[in-house]
């Protein structure tokens, strides 16, 4: 038996001694500091000069561990304490973006810098959406000028996809909300944001992230209605924002109309029920009887399972809308609103091949229940159908179209007769 042990490999090769200068310089928050606050002050306020500095010192700089402190003194010129104020003990540059001229020229010149870094080291977009979030929650420690350049120039990112809108979210904490902060910083980033863009772009961004319909939020609990944030931001300015708000609101209104609507239908509640929640509803988000109107027409048509045999649905069809002329009548008030009724069933009997037959005798049925009138559907035939299934449409109604104005031209002349 062999009792001598068994040698253990060994690394050969050089060994080299890590300068402590060195690993100091890469990896001591203090040092980086140092580094980045000499540089940018070396460079002045020319932004290319900077952006060529950061550029090259990524490549000796650990800009991955150091993320925060790099940002910090991007944007406040040098490393913020918790709440938003600068560490007294240490250095500081003007060569950042509270430093700068209150103008959006030099924010967008400013957004560069950020674009060109990021686009530089990919790394750095988490840790830059981090330090634009902490830097909202900050905005009670910087002054209102600060406050407005950091908008603009938050805003400046939105709009080229520098940043991610889900950042706002910040705004929402309470004790920005409750003095007022957030609408204040609100209306500065939006302006700067539309002026990249436009409100659809906006719009686009903020619903990606199920912001659109958050945005009253910017207000305190009592202060969160369409009056008050319309009014805010009209006067700010930003009549756009406050128009698509307001449509938010109503597309908000109108789904939630159309789901208690047809909850109510479905538990078979009496129509004068309905109809006073309805006009309710209608009173209090501003909502016009042509929109009601197709609500009422779609919730009415989704409470049942159709039959898929041509000739037998037309039946089902006049069976079930005859049980809820009463309600669709309450709703056609109006000339306008007939026509728009005549449009949403032109546009269904197309849609469900299986009403196609089906029109002529909705129709009918809608003018003997008194749901439609004359005029409406005379000028539905003339000149205000649309396109979809226009011929055969039209030719089932022609003998009806002929009789009523018959019967029209015969009410005409008994009158004159009379007079």
């Amino acid at each position: 038996m062999n009792n001598q042990k068994q040698q253990k490999p060994t690394l050969s090769g050089q060994r080299f001694k890590t300068r402590k200068r060195d690993e100091k310089e890469r990896f001591d928050p203090t040092q980086f500091q140092d580094c980045i606050i000499q540089g940018l002050t070396e460079t002045g306020s020319d932004l290319e000069a900077v952006a060529k500095f950061l550029d090259a010192s990524g490549a000796k700089l650990d800009y991955r561990r150091y993320a925060e402190t790099l940002f910090d003194i991007l944007v406040a010129g040098g490393m913020l304490a918790p709440g938003g104020t600068l560490a007294d003990d240490l250095m500081r540059t003007d060569v950042c973006v509270f430093a700068a001229q209150e103008d959006l020229e030099t924010m967008q010149a400013f957004a560069q810098v950020f674009n060109k870094l990021i686009r530089r080291y990919k790394y750095l977009e988490k840790g830059f959406e981090d330090e634009v979030k902490k830097l909202l929650l900050f905005l009670k420690g910087f002054s209102e000028s600060e406050r407005n350049k950091l908008a603009m120039l938050t805003g400046i990112l939105l709009a080229n996809g520098t940043l991610n809108a889900s950042i706002l979210n910040s705004l929402y904490n309470e004790n920005l909300v409750k003095e007022g902060v957030s609408a204040a910083f609100a209306v500065k980033l939006f302006k700067s944001w539309i002026n990249e863009k436009d409100i659809n772009a906006v719009a686009a961004s903020l619903r990606k992230v199920n912001m659109d319909n958050r945005l009253m939020e910017l207000f305190p609990a009592n202060k969160q209605s369409l009056e008050h944030f319309t009014k805010y931001f009209t006067d700010a300015g930003l009549k756009e924002l406050s128009e698509y708000v307001r449509n938010q609101q109503t597309i908000g209104a109108r789904k939630e109309l159309q789901k208690e609507l047809q909850e109510q239908m479905s538990r078979g509640d009496p129509f004068k029920d309905i109809i006073l929640y309805v006009k309710e509803e209608m009173k209090k988000n501003n909502i016009s009887e042509q929109t009601v109107i197709g609500i009422v027409w779609s919730s009415v048509m989704s409470t049942v399972e159709w039959n898929k045999k041509e000739e037998l649905v037309a039946e089902q069809a006049i069976k079930h809308l005859k049980q809820y002329s009463p309600l669709l009548a309450a709703f056609t008030t109006q000339g306008q609103s007939e026509l728009t009724l005549l449009l949403k069933i032109q546009e269904y009997c197309y849609d469900n091949i299986h009403f196609m037959k089906a029109f002529q005798k909705i129709v009918v049925l809608f003018y003997k229940a008194e749901v439609l009138s004359e005029e409406p559907i005379l000028k539905w035939y003339k000149d205000a159908h649309l396109a979809k299934g226009k011929s055969v449409f039209l030719e089932q109604m022609k003998k009806f179209v002929e009789w009523l104005k018959n019967a029209e031209e015969e009410t005409e002349s008994e009158t004159e007769e009379g007079d």
